[in-house]
């Protein structure tokens, strides 16, 4: 029997964006037009996570068995276009990422591209063949980022400190 969290739901409720969840009526309109949920046949759903959210089951959201649950969203706002109360729904599946990411239950593809970013500064490093077929197709050249400025920025989100340690 899930157990009902309180504190976890007022949290929610208590963030700016998170207080336009108290305006979804369960109607399943986001559902409906989700592509994720259509692709995967309701394994993913959002109005299951607004409700879940709502009613403050953390339990149901988080954990490795549920992660799919929120990392499903590809916050494409389909679910934020459709819903007839506007509530804000990938504003917060977002916050809920981000309580996921602090649990250290983040997907490991997810945190593996935040370190590419981290050390590179873009998420593909360049690689040599891509740069021959830009010559090849006459393209110009990429113009390499500041890695330094964006480390400062992404450290001052604090980022590093969210990211697993390497292990080597």
């Amino acid at each position: 029997m899930a157990t009902l969290d309180f504190e976890f739901r007022n949290k929610i409720l208590g963030n700016e964006i998170g207080t336009t969840l108290a305006y979804c009526y369960q109607c399943a309109t986001c559902s409906g037009a989700c592509p994720v949920a259509q692709v995967t046949e309701g394994r993913y759903n959002p109005r299951r996570l607004i409700l879940d959210s709502l009613l403050g089951l953390k339990e149901k959201i988080f954990g490795q068995d549920n992660v799919f649950n929120i990392w499903g969203c590809t916050v494409c706002d389909t679910c934020d276009e459709v819903c007839p109360q506007k509530v804000e729904l990938t504003e917060i599946f977002i916050i809920l990422k981000n309580m996921s990411i602090e649990k250290g239950e983040a997907p490991d593809y997810y945190t593996g591209q935040a370190s590419t970013i981290l050390e590179n500064a873009k998420a593909i490093p360049m690689q040599p063949a891509i740069e021959r077929r830009r010559d090849q197709l006459g393209l110009p050249k990429i113009i390499e980022p500041d890695v330094a400025e964006v480390k400062k920025l992404l450290e001052m989100t604090k980022l590093p400190e969210k990211l697993p340690k390497s292990t080597e």
